[in-house]
């Protein structure tokens, strides 16, 4: 008679909820001690990255593989050229992405990956320098490379502790920290990172408002000496009208912002005669501005915390060459984040 089959008991949601903090627990507390390892080793290894005038080409096997070529992305878009090289195909021709002026940046927790190991006698003949993200110094990879970033013994979150899971996360954890300090190094601003991600959510809040805002021959503008009445006839402009009125002095500097929420507010107080007065008495003078090379983002904050559907775009003598409109920014937006 054969005996009957275990049943699987499944997890309550206790026990996966516990298990799973258990994990992110596990992986905080090895980073916290992989960032007191840090020494001045790091700050060598992120001035050599900083400095190349190469790239800097990642290397690992495995998961390993996978965090390197993550590092290599963020590093790419950070202002640091970078390039992931499978150790494998690097003795079967792809050896040739290297040249004298790049960094090798290789990944192995163990520090005995074959393929990963044996790279490095053949690169160091090519001029390249090497630093390696592994446990230990003692190690075989650790022991070649020029400079070493250790991370300690960890123990894998893995129930078994056998999965890479503290491991690459402590290793994608440094190369975070290599790529970012090395960006600061060099002076990187966001405006170059939109350059590089110009695409997707994060590419449209980094648009610079040059490239978005309504050309100063769309908008209406008027000399603040003008009637409210006057400025209201005779600022029409073609193309889609925009609920705001520009207020110039002499010198075409923007000294005030007139909007149909303020002829609105006249109306309904019944300031009938206002209409006939100057507009500048009745304008919001010195209204919030920004510059045609703020983002996308820089706008949606202005708009935000200042409660305001207009904002004006100066250049550096003050004077409007653009216009932010509300009702714009709602059409850039992706339809699932507006309300």
């Amino acid at each position: 008679m054969n005996s009957p089959a275990p049943q699987l008991i499944p997890f309550s949601h206790f026990e996966q909820l516990r298990m799973g903090r258990e994990v992110i627990r596990q992986e905080s507390e090895a980073l916290m001690g992989v960032a007191r390892l840090l020494d001045a080793t790091f700050c060598t290894a992120s001035d050599l990255i900083g400095a190349t005038t190469g790239h800097v080409v990642v290397t690992g096997l495995g998961k390993a593989g996978l965090i390197g070529q993550k590092i290599a992305a963020t590093m790419s878009s950070t202002g640091t050229p970078a390039t992931f090289l499978h150790p494998t195909e690097a003795v079967h021709g792809d050896l040739g992405c290297l040249h004298s002026g790049d960094v090798l940046l290789a990944l192995s927790n163990s520090g005995e990956t074959e393929e990963v190991c044996d790279l490095i006698p053949l690169v160091h003949r090519l001029g390249v320098r090497t630093i390696a993200i592994t446990a230990t110094e003692q190690s075989t990879l650790g022991s070649t490379c020029e400079l070493v970033l250790t991370l300690g013994r960890l123990r894998e979150a893995c129930p078994w502790g056998l999965a890479p899971t503290t491991s690459t996360t402590a290793m994608l954890a440094i190369g975070d920290a290599l790529a970012l300090v090395a960006s600061h190094a060099r002076g990187f601003t966001p405006h170059q990172f939109a350059t590089f991600h110009p695409g997707g959510s994060l590419g449209r809040r980094l648009k610079p408002v040059g490239d978005l805002m309504r050309p100063r021959d769309q908008l209406r503008i008027a000399h603040q000496s003008a009637t409210v009445r006057a400025v209201l006839t005779g600022s029409a402009r073609p193309g889609r009208r925009s609920g705001a009125v520009l207020l110039v002095d002499d010198e075409g500097q923007l000294t005030g912002i007139f909007t149909d929420s303020d002829l609105a507010r006249l109306l309904e107080s019944r300031q009938d005669e206002v209409l006939d007065g100057p507009v500048s008495a009745v304008m919001t003078a010195r209204p919030t501005t920004v510059s045609r090379n703020a983002t996308f983002g820089d706008v949606l904050g202005v708009l935000s915390e200042r409660k305001i559907s207009e904002v004006p775009v100066v250049d550096a003598a003050g004077c409007p060459v653009g216009l932010i409109d509300i009702t714009d920014v709602i059409g850039w937006m992706p339809a699932d984040q507006v309300d």
